[in-house]
């Protein structure tokens, strides 16, 4: 097959909660369409373990990473498998595979900037026996850009509207926004916490790994001075392009700026959803005034709190879910990442300058060729 061949292709994420691996097969022509998904449970010391160096400050040992590296790869092939087998679907079909992996460490505004993501996609190619492509974000940042978000490309070609500027807001661990105006320009950013925060602590305080429908925030209270010293931290009046992730917003973040120890947990829940809550309304004042409506995807559509307090805050611009797009919310990053792959495949550019602040569009992620059987002849080694 090809590489301009159409075929079908599966996305992998696992996002900055690391709550599970989506998976999503799709086919891009005539028009992007989901086809099917398949989300599956990270083994819980694994999750544990991943989230533990992504949260970590100190040095990480080489061979506890070269393992997760592999240990994650694994992971993500018997997902690939378990969808195809959910749809029906031969891997012999399928073209490539798009893999975000797993992130660990997201620095990108230091003399030496870096993103990394584990997960590694030979293992991924050998174990499924599909071209796999891969590591998306690090071609952005040697060009200067943020490597992220990536999304918003994807947004907007799933979303966008002639007729009003859409504002497509992702509810991850972190939350990001793209600016989806009516002439085709895009801009977007990570705005700073989504679930993350709410996640870890629920972790923490209930050993729950989320707060579902953010019952636990609804029992409590806002902490006002709590929530001003949260809000008092430079990244959220940063200019964009910006990004952050896990390795920035976590407990010990958190821990840094209040006694949790004197606060009752639901309250500490309550002012974190209320952070989240915040610095959208904020982000989407500052640079996404023009906005007219919010699409909301991502894990975060799942909390009725969360939804409805955000809805106050954004009015009177509408809030609702992509699913009254008819885009699956659980799946857009899945399919947006599967996106990647196809695109990579055609030569295309992935990245957006106008969001990431890149010197200019790139090619994104590298190929891992699936296994093929090599014959030998006077030339050299080919692949049959």
């Amino acid at each position: 097959m090809s590489d301009s061949a159409p075929g079908l292709y599966v996305g992998l994420i696992s996002g900055t909660s690391a709550d599970g691996i989506d998976a999503a097969l799709c086919s891009f022509e005539p028009s992007p369409t989901l086809l099917h998904a398949h989300t599956r449970p990270w083994p819980e010391t694994l999750r544990r373990q991943i989230l533990d160096i992504a949260q970590s400050t100190g040095p990480i040992d080489l061979d506890v990473l070269g393992r997760l590296d592999v240990a994650v790869g694994r992971c993500f092939a018997d997902a690939v498998h378990a969808l195809l087998k959910e749809a029906g679907t031969a891997p012999e079909a399928v073209r490539a595979i798009g893999s975000h992996g797993q992130t660990l460490r997201h620095r990108v505004d230091g003399p030496e900037p870096f993103t990394l993501q584990v997960g590694d996609p030979s293992v991924i190619a050998e174990n499924t026996g599909i071209d796999t492509v891969a590591d998306f974000r690090r071609a952005d940042v040697a060009a200067g850009g943020q490597g992220a978000p990536l999304m918003p490309a994807f947004h907007a070609a799933v979303m966008a509207s002639p007729q009003v500027v859409r504002g497509v807001l992702n509810l991850g661990g972190i939350a990001n926004l793209s600016v989806l105006h009516a002439d085709g320009t895009v801009t977007g950013f990570d705005t700073g916490p989504a679930n993350g925060l709410m996640d870890a602590w629920s972790m923490h305080v209930q050993n729950e790994p989320c707060d579902r429908d953010g019952e636990m925030a609804a029992r409590g209270r806002v902490n006002t001075d709590l929530l001003k010293r949260l809000l008092d931290d430079p990244y959220f009046t940063l200019a964009a392009p910006k990004s952050t992730g896990r390795e920035y917003f976590h407990l010990d973040w958190l821990r840094q700026r209040v006694d949790v120890t004197a606060m009752a947990a639901e309250d500490v829940q309550a002012t974190l959803l209320a952070l989240t809550v915040r610095t959208i309304a904020d982000a989407v004042e500052r640079e996404g005034h023009a906005i007219g409506e919010v699409v909301a995807c991502g894990g975060g559509v799942h909390n009725r709190i969360l939804m409805d307090a955000l809805a106050r805050a954004l009015a009177p611009r509408k809030l609702s879910s992509s699913a009254e797009l008819g885009v699956d919310p659980d799946h857009v990053e899945a399919m947006g990442f599967a996106w990647l792959a196809w695109r990579r495949l055609r030569g295309e550019p992935g990245n957006l300058p106008s969001v990431t602040g890149a010197s200019g569009p790139r090619l994104l992620g590298a190929v891992h060729a699936a296994p093929r059987a090599l014959h030998v002849s006077s030339e050299g080694l080919r692949a049959s």
